[in-house]
């Protein structure tokens, strides 16, 4: 329980779906099938290997729970590997193997933590901008500079609407960055033209 609720602490700390909760109850569980396989049928029955594989295979379905389609963006990866490495913790410990254990919960808060910080900027990220502009000219020339500085456009999507004011065009675009690029950066992009506004940036 203390070392799956450790990794679920940190997935708490980042906002995932998946926290302390179920990472302590799929530790606690597996471990909890590893100690029946080995004491719970005697001896003539003893086999833990098989219970073992079938926790392996079963906790795929929590770990494909996790796994969504957003916005043509694949998210909760990370925490449904979380989720298995968790499940393999708890049969160690269960096995009695807990230096093994506590050696594999070090190492999976260093990868998701400590190298975190580290390496911030490797790899990429998806981003949805909504702006809106007077005319379509200046939501191209967004875009065109968006493209200028390797940031890359995953969908576009552009709709127009007539108010008491005239027509306004309203921009949606999905793009994929460098980690390094922010919020706040892709704001600076926005405020060098004057007629376009920011909707939402998630």
């Amino acid at each position: 329980m203390m070392l799956g609720g450790i990794i679920g602490i940190e997935r708490e700390f980042r906002a995932k779906d998946a926290g302390f909760r179920t990472h302590f109850l799929v530790s606690v569980g597996s471990a909890l099938f590893c100690v029946v396989s080995q004491y719970g049928f005697g001896e003539e029955m003893k086999d833990a290997s098989r219970v073992a594989a079938q926790v392996v295979s079963g906790i795929g379905f929590l770990g494909a729970g996790m796994i969504i389609l957003q916005k043509n963006v694949i998210r909760g990866l990370t925490t449904a590997a979380g989720l298995w490495v968790t499940a393999a913790i708890g049969l160690a410990c269960g096995s009695g193997m807990l230096l093994v254990a506590l050696i594999a919960t070090t190492l999976v808060l260093l990868g998701l933590e400590v190298l975190h910080c580290f390496i911030p900027n490797m790899g990429s990220s998806t981003m949805s901008l909504t702006f809106t502009s007077p005319n379509k000219e200046s939501v191209m020339e967004v875009i065109e500079k968006l493209k200028k500085d390797s940031i890359e456009l995953s969908s576009y999507e552009l709709r127009s609407r007539h108010t008491s004011a005239g027509e306004t065009f309203e921009a949606r675009i999905d793009i994929k960055a460098r980690k390094g690029h922010n919020h706040s950066k892709l704001m600076e992009y926005i405020d060098e033209f004057d007629n376009v506004n920011i909707s939402c940036i998630e």
